[in-house]
């Protein structure tokens, strides 16, 4: 089942963020104030009596029109089976119809899978990807490499023009 986050999920969330191995791993606290703050912008997967994985978001307070994806994790037992791609397309149905028409997120150039999870929304829901340069490497401490945005939409109907 794919659903809001609550706060009691923010443990689980840490330990697949921490346990992915590809993920900057926020504090513990970071994200029990996802399932509490950002639960109307985020999702998590239970499978049986566990989480499966999560997507964390937020309004760009700036945009509100724009959802930015924070975090994708799939727990180890349960990757490549589709589950980033049906908590990506559950959280985009719910926010598109709050009136979200753009995605973004942000991926480093090494990370084929985040690149596919988001090129693959951008197909399916027939709309545009566009790729531009964010954060430099040189914002970051030594070891972390730039980070490029990947900005996906429209989505939803466009009103017509007068």
């Amino acid at each position: 089942m794919i659903e809001a986050p609550t706060r009691t999920d923010g443990a689980a969330m840490w330990r697949i963020a921490r346990d992915s191995g590809s993920l900057d791993l926020n504090s513990s606290y970071a994200y029990v104030l996802w399932g509490r703050d950002f639960a109307a912008t985020s999702v998590v997967a239970r499978i049986g009596d566990r989480l499966g994985g999560f997507v964390t978001g937020y309004r760009r307070q700036d945009a509100p029109e724009v959802l930015m994806v924070w975090q994708v994790a799939v727990d180890a037992e349960h990757q490549g089976q589709g589950l980033a791609g049906r908590m990506l397309a559950t959280l985009v149905d719910r926010v598109v119809a709050d009136g979200v028409r753009f995605v973004e997120t942000t991926i480093t150039s090494d990370n084929t899978a985040s690149i596919r999870l988001f090129t693959g929304l951008a197909r399916e829901r027939a709309t545009t990807i566009e790729r531009h340069d964010l954060f430099a490497a040189e914002l970051f401490p030594a070891g972390h490499a730039a980070e490029d945005l990947y900005r996906i939409g429209p989505f939803g109907a466009v009103p017509p023009t007068l």
